[in-house]
C-alpha cells in the first residue's frame, strides 16, 4: 500500500478518497484553488497544496484542476507515491495518466490505453462490438463530418441522439426528432465539446423510445480478474443528467442481469481494464406490469460507454452488494488502491450477491422553479441528515461560496433498506431533513420526485421527470412557494410607507375578527418571513427588565386599538406583498415602568387584502416555530446580512428540504430601478461564462434571435432578442464571466429606434 496519496479533485469526490486513505493509515495530499482554500477537502487532508497562476488568482479549472504540470509538481513536493484522480477533471485524460506514469507516480485508474479507447466513444464502440456486447445503430466512421451525420441519421431513422465522442456526464447531448434542425444541433453539440472537452468530434445513435439506463460496476485487478457487482438504474435524469440512482433495478430479471454483467466484464476485458470501472447500457421501455417483464428470459440491451473511474453513484453499489457469507460490504476506493498497489481481488463472482436496496440522490444548486438554472451564493445553514440506512457524502460546509466556475453538485443523500420501499420513504425523510440556506438547491424537487407514483412503482425511463415537469408542473413547486401565493391574494394593498414601518392609515378595520379559513403553505412563508422581521425589531430588555415602550413594533396608540406594523416583502420572479402585524391586546405595554414585551405573544396578521389569522412566532437557535390558527409549522430560519442588498438583509427560510430567500421591498428604491431599466435589456438568468456573442452594437435583429450564449454548470443557455429591434448596447463579451441578473444587451424596439429625433424650435 502507498505512504502518500495526491487527490486531484475537489468537493465530496475528493472528501470521500480522503476519509478512505485516512481509514487505511494513508498520508493524504489535497489541492486547490484560490476559491477552494478554505474548502472542506483542504481542511480534511493532512496537507494541500494551491493551485493556479502565481502572479494572480484565478479559479477556473483551465488553471487549476486542468494544470498537469501543477499537480504534477504537487505530488513531487509532497512526496506522494499515486494520484487519485476523482471524477471529473482529469480522471478520463489518457495524457494526464500518462503523464503521472512518466513522473514515476501510480495514476489509480485503468492503464492509459484503456482510458483513450474508452474515452473515445466511437472506438469504443467497435471494440465492445468485436467481444460480443451489443450496441446500439449509428454512425460508424471514426470522425464523421457534418454531412457524414446527415446521412447516417437518413440511414438508421429519426429520432437521433448527437455525443460528443470524447466526453461524458451528458454534456453536449442533442436528442434530434426533426431532420430540419440536425444542421443546428451539431453545430452546438461541437461548439460545446470544443469547449468542454477539447475535441469537437461526434457521434450519432438511434434514440431507443422510452429509455432506461442501467450501468453495471466492474472490478478488475492486475492478475486477470475482472468481476461486476451489479447494476445500478439510473434512469431518473434531466437532460441527461443524472437525479436519482439505485441498486439493484426492478426492471432486471435474473437472466437479464446476468447477461448484462457477462457483457460489462467482456467490455472490460477487451481493453485491459483494471480498477473499477463502469459499463453503461441503455435498455428499450419495458413495462414493468407486463406478466412477463420481471420473470421471463434476456430482455434487450446495449452498449453505450464505459466510464473508465468511479462514478458519483458508486455509494449505492456499497450499500446494496454483499461479498462472501459475511455479507460483508465493499469500500470501492479502497479497492481502487488495492488494485492500483498491485493487490489481487479476494473474492470471485461467485460471492458476490444483493442484499437490501439503497437509492441516492444527487443535491445540486439549481433552481427547479426557473427550468433548473444554476444558482449560486454562500451557505448560511447546512444540517445533513442523519439515521439509521442514510449516508450523506458533502464536499461544503457552512459559509462555503457556491460560483458557477465548477460542477453544481453540492452533496449526494444515500438511503438503505431491506427493500426498496423502505429506501424510498428513508430517502424522502432524509431530503425533509436536509437543510440549506443561502443557495436555492433542488432538495424539495428531489423528495417529491421520489414520492411520483410511477417513481414508486418503479416504471420509468430517461424521459420521465421532463415529462411530469411538463404535464405536472406541481412536481417543480413547492406546497410552500411564493409563486403558490400569487393566486389566493386579493389586490396588493397600498404600500407608500418603508418597510417595517407602523402604519396607522391602514384600510383594515380595527375591530374585524380573524377568520376561520386556513392559510395556504405559501402564507404560512410570507407569515414566517413577516414575523423574524417583527421579533428582530423587538428590542431586548435592559437590566432591571425595562424596555422602552416606544422602541417596540406593539402598534400602540392612545385609547385606541394597536396599528398594524406593515411589512413588504418581495422574493425573486413574485411581485411584492405586504404582512400586517399587530398584538391582540397592547394591555403589555400600558404601564410605563414595567413593560417586558414577551416575544412569543399572540399577534394578528394579514397578507396584502387576505383574511386576518392569529399567530405566535417563537425563535429558538435557528428554527422559527410559527402557530398560525393552532397549526405549528417550524421552519429553517438564516438571515444574509452581507453588504450589496439595496434593501437590507435577506431572511432564509427553508421546510421539507425547499429554501427561499426574503427580501424586504421598497417601493422607492424599486421604482427607481424600474425606471432606470429599459424593457429591451437582457440580464443574466443565471450566474455563467459568456462563451459566444453573436452580435454587436448597433445590429438590427429579428426576436428570437439567439444574441448570446452564456455556460454554466454544464448547461447552455441562448440569450435571444425579446422583439424586432436595434442592440443599443452590448455590455459583455467572449469569455466573461457574470452574475445573475447582470446586464448583458439592450435591444431597442423597432419602433422605437425608427423614431426620428425630436426638432426643437
Amino acid at each position: 500500500m502507498f505512504d502518500t496519496v495526491l487527490v486531484a479533485n475537489r468537493g465530496e469526490i475528493a472528501l470521500r478518497v480522503i476519509r478512505t486513505l485516512r481509514r487505511l493509515g494513508v498520508r493524504s495530499v489535497a489541492v486547490f484553488s484560490d476559491a477552494d482554500a478554505d474548502a472542506p477537502h483542504v481542511r480534511e487532508a493532512d496537507v494541500a497544496v494551491r493551485l493556479g497562476p502565481a502572479d494572480r488568482s484565478d479559479n477556473s479549472a483551465a488553471e487549476t484542476y486542468l494544470r498537469t504540470d501543477q499537480i504534477l509538481a504537487a505530488a513531487r513536493r509532497t512526496g506522494a507515491q499515486a494520484v487519485h484522480p476523482g471524477y471529473g477533471f482529469l480522471a478520463e485524460n489518457p495524457g494526464f495518466a500518462r503523464a503521472c506514469a512518466d513522473a514515476g507516480l501510480v495514476f489509480i485508474g485503468p492503464p492509459p490505453g484503456a482510458v483513450e479507447l474508452m474515452g473515445d466513444k466511437i472506438n469504443a464502440k467497435e471494440a465492445v462490438r468485436a467481444a460480443g456486447v451489443p450496441v446500439v445503430p449509428g454512425s460508424q466512421a471514426t470522425a464523421p463530418t457534418d454531412e457524414e451525420l446527415v446521412a447516417a441519421a437518413d440511414e438508421i431513422g429519426y429520432p437521433v441522439l448527437l455525443k460528443p465522442s470524447a466526453g461524458g456526464g451528458g454534456k453536449g447531448m442533442r436528442l434530434v426528432r426533426d431532420p430540419a434542425d440536425l444542421p443546428t444541433e451539431i453545430g452546438a453539440a461541437r461548439r460545446v465539446a470544443r469547449t468542454a472537452f477539447g475535441d469537437d468530434t461526434l457521434l450519432l445513435e438511434r434514440w431507443v423510445d422510452r429509455p432506461r439506463h442501467i450501468e453495471v460496476q466492474v472490478l478488475a485487478d492486475a492478475h486477470g480478474t475482472t468481476v461486476h457487482l451489479g447494476e445500478r438504474e439510473c434512469s431518473l435524469q434531466r437532460r441527461h443528467q443524472k437525479l436519482i440512482e439505485e441498486a439493484p433495478s426492478v426492471l432486471l430479471n435474473a437472466e437479464t442481469r446476468a447477461a448484462m454483467g457477462a457483457a460489462a466484464v467482456r467490455a472490460a476485458e477487451s481493453c485491459g481494464y483494471t480498477g473499477a470501472g463502469t459499463v453503461e447500457f441503455i435498455v428499450p421501455g419495458i413495462d414493468p406490469d407486463a406478466p412477463a417483464a420481471a420473470s421471463e428470459g434476456v430482455r434487450d440491451f446495449f452498449f453505450m460507454e464505459m466510464n473508465t473511474r468511479l462514478q458519483v453513484e458508486h455509494p449505492v453499489t456499497e450499500l446494496a452488494v454483499a461479498v462472501g457469507p459475511e455479507a460483508a460490504r465493499l469500500d470501492l476506493v479502497e479497492w481502487q488502491l488495492r488494485v492500483a498497489a498491485g493487490e489481487p481481488l479476494t473474492f470471485t463472482q461467485s460471492d458476490i450477491s444483493f442484499l437490501g436496496h439503497a437509492i441516492e440522490a444527487r443535491i445540486c444548486a439549481e433552481d427547479p422553479e426557473r427550468d433548473f438554472l444554476p444558482t449560486g451564493g454562500r451557505i448560511l445553514t447546512l444540517d445533513e441528515p442523519r439515521g439509521e440506512g442514510i449516508r450523506v457524502d458533502s464536499g461544503v460546509a457552512p459559509g462555503t461560496v457556491v460560483t458557477s466556475a465548477y460542477d453544481p453538485m453540492l452533496a449526494k443523500v444515500i438511503a438503505y433498506g431491506p427493500d426498496r420501499p423502505t429506501a424510498l420513504r428513508r430517502l424522502r425523510a432524509a431530503l425533509a431533513d436536509t437543510r440549506i440556506l443561502g443557495v436555492t438547491t433542488n432538495t424539495g424537487f428531489l423528495r417529491r420526485l421520489l414520492a411520483h407514483p410511477d417513481v414508486v412503482a418503479g416504471r420509468l425511463d430517461t424521459g420521465l421527470v421532463e415529462q411530469t415537469a411538463q404535464q405536472q408542473p406541481a412536481l417543480l413547486v413547492a406546497p410552500h412557494s411564493p409563486s403558490n401565493a400569487a393566486a389566493s391574494n386579493a389586490a396588493p394593498s397600498p404600500a407608500p410607507a418603508t418597510a417595517g414601518a407602523t402604519d396607522s392609515a391602514t384600510p383594515v378595520d380595527g375591530t374585524e375578527a380573524p377568520t376561520t379559513e386556513p392559510p395556504s403553505p405559501a402564507h404560512l412563508l410570507y407569515y414566517a418571513a413577516a414575523l423574524a422581521r417583527h421579533l428582530e425589531l423587538t428590542p431586548a430588555a435592559e437590566p432591571g427588565g425595562w424596555t422602552d415602550p416606544f422602541s417596540s413594533p406593539s402598534g400602540w396608540r392612545l385609547g385606541g386599538t394597536p396599528a398594524w406594523t406593515t411589512h413588504r416583502l418581495r422574493t425573486p420572479g413574485q411581485d411584492p406583498v405586504s404582512v400586517r402585524i399587530r398584538p391582540i391586546t397592547a394591555g403589555n405595554v400600558t404601564e410605563g415602568t414595567d413593560n417586558s414585551p414577551e416575544p412569543t405573544r399572540e399577534v394578528e396578521l394579514r397578507l396584502d387584502a387576505g383574511p386576518v389569522h392569529r399567530a405566535r412566532a417563537t425563535l429558538a437557535a435557528d428554527r422559527l416555530h410559527l402557530t398560525v390558527d393552532g397549526l405549528r409549522t417550524a421552519f429553517a430560519l438564516a438571515t444574509d446580512a452581507a453588504p450589496g442588498h439595496a434593501a437590507g438583509p435577506v431572511t432564509w427560510l427553508g421546510i421539507e428540504g425547499d429554501a427561499w430567500p426574503m427580501h424586504a421591498y421598497d417601493p422607492v428604491v424599486e421604482s427607481a430601478a424600474g425606471a432606470a431599466a429599459h424593457h429591451g435589456a437582457l440580464t443574466a438568468p443565471m450566474p455563467g461564462t459568456v462563451t459566444v456573442v453573436k452580435t454587436t452594437a448597433g445590429e438590427a435583429v429579428r426576436k428570437g434571435q439567439p444574441l448570446l450564449v452564456l455556460e454554466a454548470m454544464k448547461m447552455e443557455h441562448v440569450i435571444a432578442a425579446p422583439h424586432d429591434g436595434v442592440v443599443a448596447e452590448l455590455r459583455t463579451t467572449a469569455g466573461a464571466t457574470v452574475a445573475m441578473e447582470d446586464l448583458l444587451v439592450v435591444v431597442t424596439p423597432a419602433a422605437e429606434a425608427a423614431e426620428p429625433a425630436e426638432v426643437r424650435s
